[in-house]
């Protein structure tokens, strides 16, 4: 970034740690993925609408695994220019992956805050079908918008390149970093926190105190965590590297400890193949039953009160 400022130290500290944490989350991810596949593929006969957000969410954190052997070898060597476009193949795999999965993580939270704190509209708007649509729309899109502004992150005519990192200042561009923050980040994230919030509000109000209640608040609760806690970190991280390479940063202890930041907690954020297995695979069965029981309690109540308004 700077002749007057190293980065050795933090590289050659990085190279190790990178594949301390690639490593188990690469081997663990896999598995878990898979076997959801396989249980919301092959075991599960009925298909619902719960099922086809876990099926795609799966097949996101895939697509996010597997470039990561690759992204481990890049840590550790220089490709030669010609592996270039494999490189920036490999890039937006991984990208869309990040974004695929974030966006279908925000479908899940809006199609729970329908089931249970819209229970009429749901019953136009849910289906199994809309989600499926709902699922290629994120395809499409997140693949439509990120792979060509990805592909053009690499400047031509180098003889070497060091892969999923350094890349252009086209990169690192204002458009491309506040479009990056507000609309790969931030909008999903307050409609995730609105959606987990209003639920959880609703759970609450509804008079349940059963065992079935308490374990949809918690999971509710484990599926906030797993989108901020991977996500929130690498986006913070993202924009003081953009500030660095805007010259608002110009200090170089701050350079060196934000270039480690940021490649700590991109590494960390593939945590999220590991997390979105366990949270949503095992919670599937208790997410879909509680649904049905308290859109039926809220239903219930709701036409309660409407008959005693119309006294």
């Amino acid at each position: 970034m700077t002749a007057n400022c190293s980065f050795r130290d933090v590289d050659q500290y990085m190279e190790y740690l990178e594949l301390v944490i690639y490593i188990p989350i690469f081997i663990f991810g896999l598995i878990l993925n898979v076997l959801a596949l396989l249980v919301f593929c092959v075991f599960l006969q009925k298909r619902t609408e719960s099922t086809t957000y876990m099926t795609s969410l799966a097949l996101m954190d895939l697509l996010l695994l597997f470039p990561l052997p690759f992204k481990m070898h890049a840590a550790n060597h220089v490709w030669p220019a010609k592996l270039q476009t494999l490189c920036s193949v490999l890039e937006s795999l991984y990208f869309v992956g990040i974004y695929g999965s974030i966006y279908t993580i925000m479908c899940i939270a809006v199609d729970r805050w329908l089931a249970i704190c819209h229970p009429f509209k749901a019953k136009q708007l849910r289906s199994p079908t809309a989600a499926l649509v709902t699922c290629v729309g994120v395809w499409v899109l997140v693949i439509a918008v990120l792979s060509p502004v990805i592909y053009r992150f690499r400047e031509n005519g180098h003889t070497e390149l060091h892969c999923f990192h350094r890349f252009s200042e086209k990169g690192w561009s204002p458009q491309v970093i506040i479009c990056l923050q507000v609309f790969g980040f931030l909008l999903p994230a307050l409609v995730v926190v609105y959606c987990s919030v209003q639920t959880i509000w609703a759970l609450q109000q509804s008079g349940q105190h059963s065992p079935q209640s308490r374990a949809c608040v918690k999971i509710i609760y484990s599926s906030l965590s797993a989108f901020l806690v991977p996500f929130t970190p690498s986006h913070l991280a993202i924009l003081l590297q953009f500030l660095v390479h805007q010259g608002v940063i110009q200090d170089c202890g701050s350079k060196t400890r934000i270039s480690l930041f940021i490649q700590l907690a991109m590494c960390l954020s593939n945590i999220t193949c590991c997390l979105d297995a366990v949270c949503y695979y095992f919670i599937a069965h208790e997410v879909r039953s509680t649904k049905n029981t308290f859109r039926r309690s809220v239903t219930s109540q709701r036409r309660t009160t409407f008959s005693t308004s119309e006294l």
